[in-house]
């Protein structure tokens, strides 16, 4: 396969053996590797029952690896992490997921791209829209910018 770039979302909100959320974002880019790009990291307020505040940012990685084997490998770093299954939205030591990739759309049982919550979810378009405002969403066409500003917009109440 010709080297791709694909979007990669990270966030902890639990210690690790790194450390500190933001000190086990920082090693799962290290791990992660081939980065050309980092978006700062920001803090974010958790979805669900958890109660801890997450650290979370967005990297471009360039990669000759289909989609299907950068999940598996970003799976793996994640189980070397010390992440563990089970409940949705719970504490995690790291999350790595793919939210873009330059070859367009994927889809299979185990994968969609782009992300399936990508366009609601401000604490990954944020940093997203730092390191890669035009990248066009290939299902919609617009742009992380576009989207980011959509997530922010007030809405009107019922």
């Amino acid at each position: 396969m010709a080297t791709a770039i694909y979007a990669i979302g990270i966030g902890s909100n639990r210690r690790g053996r790194h450390g500190s959320p933001r000190l086990e974002v920082d090693a799962a880019i290290a791990a992660i590797g081939g980065v050309v790009a980092r978006a700062p990291i920001v803090d974010s307020a958790p979805l669900g029952p958890s109660i801890r505040r997450f650290a979370n940012t967005a990297v471009l990685i360039a990669s000759t690896e289909s989609p299907p084997a950068l999940l598996n490998r970003l799976k793996r770093i994640e189980a070397a992490f010390g992440r563990r299954r089970g409940r949705r939205w719970g504490a995690r030591v790291i999350d790595l997921d793919i939210l873009l990739w330059s070859g367009g759309v994927w889809h299979d049982n185990r994968l969609t791209i782009p992300h399936s919550a990508l366009h609601a979810r401000a604490f990954v378009l944020a940093p997203l829209s730092a390191i890669a405002p035009g990248w066009r969403d290939p299902v919609g066409g617009r742009t992380v910018r576009q989207l980011a500003h959509a997530v922010d917009r007030p809405r009107p109440r019922p």
